[in-house]
């Protein structure tokens, strides 16, 4: 997997034969999901973002300018308002993109309704996550296991998967909803927890 923003923007820029769809997990929640402001962290080239920027506002937050570039151009593809900005906060319709080092951002306080992050892991994070979520917000969480080593593919640095029951306790400010771990195709966790 990329570790640099060169890296991932390299990726980025390659034809892709990947799924462009949004993520499994959130077209099988959608309905459970609040239509306020969202926010998706490591968006990457917005097939999450755009899938929400549909229904509410999204501020889809990435690193790599390329990634950015793409979901920028599929959200005019798909005649959705497009806005750029550098703060992490409430978009007030649309798509806004931001560019920003997660490792090195603020998220703003009790401005989202909904926080989706997928297949992203900074446990660093974890705190300003459920800060940013409004009451009765929601996060949609999900991200790789350690099980993910017992597959060919996928990432292998032990530090950016979850332990087995990780993700289940490690937003004990906001209330579960749901809460799975497979190993179908690669390990993987999925939370959905709101913030009372």
């Amino acid at each position: 997997m990329p570790a640099t923003v060169f890296e991932w923007d390299e990726k980025h820029r390659q034809p892709s034969d990947r799924n462009e769809q949004p993520c499994t997990i959130l077209g099988e929640l959608l309905p459970l999901l609040p239509t306020g402001a969202a926010l998706d962290l490591a968006c990457g080239t917005g097939r999450n973002a755009l899938l929400l920027a549909a229904r509410q506002p999204v501020t889809a937050v990435d690193f790599s300018p390329v990634a950015l570039e793409v979901a920028e151009r599929h959200a005019q593809h798909t005649g959705v308002a497009v806005s750029l900005g550098a703060r992490i906060a409430a978009a007030k319709s649309g798509l806004h993109l931001v560019r920003a080092d997660l490792e090195s951002s603020e998220i703003a306080s009790g401005d989202f309704s909904l926080i989706v992050c997928i297949k992203y892991l900074q446990r660093s994070l974890f705190r300003a996550i459920a800060k940013g979520l409004a009451p009765g917000g929601m996060l949609l969480f999900e991200t790789y296991t350690k099980a993910q080593l017992e597959f060919a593919a996928g990432p292998r640095n032990p530090e950016y998967l979850l332990d087995s029951g990780e993700l289940r306790t490690a937003f004990p400010e906001l209330q579960t909803v749901f809460y799975r771990e497979l190993r179908a195709g690669g390990g993987i966790a999925s939370l959905l927890a709101k913030k009372l």
